[in-house]
């Protein structure tokens, strides 16, 4: 089982996350050294989304909470939903 967190972005996110991009970066790259973050990005063509593959919920959570994306109103909603993950090379990670 994993967790999937969505964001929902801004108009022209691309552009406005400049600033933070750094941070962000380096919050994912500690989620993924600490096997929570298994894969994540935005969403393009159109880029009006992000989507993040987490083990757990909790670490989803904490994710978004703390990620300089949300507390600077880049994102206007995020939701966690839980994927019954039956299929593939991630399966047991």
């Amino acid at each position: 089982m994993h967790y999937l967190l969505f964001y929902e972005v801004v108009e022209g996110y691309v552009e406005k996350r400049a600033p933070f991009r750094q941070h962000h970066l380096a919050l994912a790259s500690e989620a993924v050294q600490q096997g929570e973050l298994l894969l994540g990005g935005a969403l393009d063509e159109p880029a009006d989304g992000a989507v993040l593959l987490f083990r757990s919920q909790k670490a989803a959570e904490s994710f978004a909470m703390n990620d300089p994306y949300v507390h600077n109103e880049l994102i206007t909603n995020w939701t966690i939903r839980k994927w019954n993950t039956v299929a593939g090379s991630l399966l047991n990670t």
